[in-house]
């Protein structure tokens, strides 16, 4: 075996580590619908098409000299992809949750959905939710964003070179408070109606003890928690959208 097959290999081993390792955690690929083997060949075929464009990077760093070397570096590469990977999971992390607890203010908490994505069941409006958003940024071509991401994630974090963890920290920390804070914006019209609702019927009861207030208002509030579903699911899908687009812009 030559020399330059030898590099080409090494090479391609480093790109699938970093590639392969993000599309363990990205969403809508990692999840486990889909099969493993469709995840390797897409895995394999994303770094070999990658492969000629991020080369340059490879090579202004060299190939490893000695085994030690070649096992430190793929550890990076991993450890780069599954940071990429999971900084655009924690933004269906985020929305999940709140809509779980929305989910709960409104009376749907027990009713548990099928597993779509990760390997737990949520609730019905979280899991049509979430399915809805992964599709959206299939179809409105925010992937080929977060292609490129990688790709220039290159420039940023050389290859076979250790994110610092002071900078990986902040940036998790950073991305897991914006998150949160998008989540809680988009969902909070749920627990502002959750609070009125709950206020008007715990008044209730105490003025009128002899009524099974619960029981008699738990239709209304799961009827008026789907109006209000209803109401503002377009809105709550493109701020979720537009977010995680300008976050894959500027990745």
């Amino acid at each position: 075996m030559n020399a330059e097959l030898q590099v080409w290999i090494i090479n391609a081993i480093l790109v699938f580590s970093r590639i392969g390792a993000c599309l363990m955690l990205l969403p809508g690929i990692s999840g486990n619908r889909l099969p493993m083997q469709v995840r390797l060949f897409l895995g394999v075929s994303l770094s070999l098409a990658l492969l000629p464009v991020v080369e340059p990077a490879l090579a202004r760093q060299g190939p490893p000299s000695t085994l030690a070397d070649l096992f430190l570096a793929i550890s990076s590469e991993l450890a780069a992809g599954a940071f990429i990977g999971l900084l655009a999971r924690i933004f269906f992390i985020a929305f999940q949750t709140l809509l779980s607890a929305a989910a709960q203010l409104i009376g749907f908490s027990s009713m548990v959905g099928s597993v779509v994505d990760d390997g737990q069941q949520l609730p019905e409006i979280a899991t049509l939710l979430s399915l809805v958003g992964v599709i959206l940024i299939f179809v409105s071509g925010l992937h080929w964003q977060l292609l490129r991401g990688l790709v220039e994630s290159y420039s940023q974090v050389p290859p076979g070179l250790w994110l610092g963890s002071g900078r990986m920290l902040t940036s998790l920390t950073d991305q897991m408070s914006a998150t949160f804070i998008l989540a809680l914006r988009i969902t909070s019209p749920f627990f502002i109606y959750g609070v009125i609702v709950n206020f008007a019927i715990g008044l209730t009861n105490k003025l009128v003890p002899q009524i099974p207030v619960y029981f008699i208002s738990t239709p209304f509030v799961l009827a008026g928690g789907l109006i209000l579903l209803y109401a503002m699911v377009t809105e709550m899908l493109e701020a979720f959208l537009d977010a995680f687009a300008l976050w894959a812009r500027n990745m």
